[in-house]
């Protein structure tokens, strides 16, 4: 039995594929490296993963994780599912290639994640050719439920916000400015905290379409200035993105998209199935 996984900040999609060629669905909390420990991780997975998930029969772990990006990074979440999954030869990659296999196969293309954090690349069929960072939710993160939830907290903070949006921003969240930097300095997960706050505009975005098409519209112009446009000829590939940002917007990002000439591709709230074809894909070649 072998398990492929596809883990980013907020949430890890799991696929266990049994001895009878089944897909069994589960879903755990998501473990950046750069926000989770190792213990924490251990912890978490234990606590977390169905009881039906015989671990001692699994021979195969594939786990592709946002913050897998680094050895060091995937030595953290190595050591952890090592602990969990005994006896499984555990494979751990970034969820970027993750997002790359979905999207695109064994195609080269352009490949974007656009979730709690960002990423973008180009892809040559088998591996990640460039990758332009994205610094992460501090420094960058352009496009991200991050990033658009840190416009949104500060709208609602200096009262910027349309006044019956922020009425309902409280009648949601009960949050003073006080609450809100505690959480953003003090609390551990930031990013997972800001990002939450994406999901709260798309709920109201037919009640303020302009300030959520404005806001969304600043995110992924931001994107495109910052990551995009900085690919070498960029216009000649088609934007395929994962995640539930992009998703959830994607007729604002097919405009944004239009603007710099660049046509879209595939678009995908999570990668878990595709990504489970690929691996079935490879593994009968």
């Amino acid at each position: 039995m072998i398990v492929i996984a596809d883990g980013g900040s907020t949430k890890t999609n799991w696929c266990l594929i049994n001895e009878a060629g089944r897909k069994i669905l589960f879903n755990t909390e998501g473990y950046n490296p750069y926000f989770s420990s190792e213990e924490y991780i251990v912890e978490s997975l234990n606590n977390s993963l169905p009881d039906h998930l015989e671990k001692e029969k699994l021979t195969e772990v594939h786990y592709y994780g946002a913050g897998c990006s680094t050895d060091a990074k995937r030595k953290i979440v190595y050591d952890a599912m090592k602990q969990v999954f005994t006896g499984a030869d555990v494979r751990i990659g970034h969820d970027l290639l993750a997002s790359c296999r979905a999207l695109l196969g064994d195609e080269s293309g352009f490949a974007a994640i656009l979730g709690t954090g960002t990423n973008s690349c180009l892809y040559d069929g088998t591996d990640i050719s460039l990758n332009i960072d994205s610094l992460g939710y501090f420094l960058g993160d352009e496009g991200s439920g991050c990033f658009i939830g840190k416009r949104i907290l500060s709208d609602y903070m200096k009262g910027y916000m349309p006044k019956g949006l922020r009425e309902s921003f409280y009648d949601n969240f009960a949050l003073t400015n006080e609450d809100i930097f505690d959480n953003i300095y003090n609390k551990p997960l930031p990013n997972r905290f800001c990002a939450n706050f994406s999901k709260f505009l798309y709920d109201f975005k037919d009640s303020y379409e302009d300030y959520t098409y404005n806001t969304i519209v600043y995110a992924f112009t931001a994107f495109f200035e910052n990551l995009v446009v900085h690919y070498p000829n960029y216009k000649d590939y088609k934007l395929n993105c994962v995640g539930s940002v992009g998703y959830s917007f994607r007729d604002i990002l097919s405009v944004v998209a239009d603007k710099y000439e660049m046509g879209i591709g595939k678009i995908i709230r999570s990668p878990i199935d595709d990504l489970v074809d690929y691996h079935l894909h490879i593994a009968n070649k």
